[in-house]
């Protein structure tokens, strides 16, 4: 058998193994179209990889709840709202004169006169002291209007002011200027100054005996009326 002869029948029946049995110089220019058209061997390298599978999911599983059992959690209460503080009622100085006033007028009603009574000054009195009282006297029944010091209308001091400037003494306005300012006695002749408080509340003319002319409070007018209760103090100009 020719060399050409063997190499048709094993590249027949072996494919391209039976080119590598002929001789370098017997192997044709181009291998045969049915060598060229089959699929090149895979490598062994290949063909040994190991499989790589991804693992299946696995279901989630709840874990179990941790802390405190048995308690019952309270909301704590909000706090109460502090109560506003109630805004203190506004006194004004007459209402406070006239409730002293008033206050007076009652315990002189219960107790006896003759525990205010004074006896007149002995001797002759001053020319002005009398002056005073007459002066005083002129002006009774006139409204009482607190900071009023004429005769439209007077306070316990505006009154007395006044009276004492009609006989040419100039004296303080508030009564307790005017408590301030006078010379204290202790046995008081008509025309004196009669002082509640100290300092003073309320002040009016005396006029002898326990009577005196003053401009009360709120709703009365200037009257000569009975001491009430138990005067503080007379001062003298």
């Amino acid at each position: 058998m020719t060399g050409a002869k063997a190499s048709a029948v094993l590249a027949a029946s072996g494919g391209l193994v039976a080119a590598f049995a002929l001789p370098a110089s017997a192997a044709p220019e181009s291998a045969p179209k049915s060598v060229t058209s089959a699929a090149p061997a895979a490598p062994a390298a290949a063909s040994a990889a190991p499989a790589i599978s991804a693992p299946a999911s696995a279901t989630p599983v709840k874990g179990a709840a941790v802390g405190v059992t048995g308690v019952t959690v309270v909301a704590k209460p909000k706090p109460k709202p502090k109560p506003k503080p109630k805004a203190k009622p506004v006194v004004s100085q007459d209402t406070r004169e006239g409730a002293l006033v008033a206050a007076g007028e009652r315990s002189t009603q219960k107790a006896s006169r003759s525990t205010t009574r004074l006896p007149v000054s002995s001797g002759s009195v001053k020319q002005s002291s009398s002056e005073i009282v007459n002066i005083a006297r002129s002006l009774l029944g006139i409204a009482y209007v607190y900071g009023g010091d004429d005769p439209s209308g007077f306070d316990c001091s505006g009154f007395t002011q006044y009276v004492y400037r009609k006989a040419g003494i100039s004296i303080p306005r508030t009564a307790s200027a005017q408590q301030r300012e006078g010379t204290r006695v202790s046995s008081p002749q008509p025309g004196d100054l009669v002082f509640y408080g100290s300092p003073a509340w309320h002040v009016g003319i005396f006029t002898g005996g326990d009577m005196m002319i003053d401009s009360p409070r709120t709703g009365k007018s200037t009257s000569e009326r009975n001491m009430f209760g138990t005067p503080t103090e007379f001062r003298r100009y």
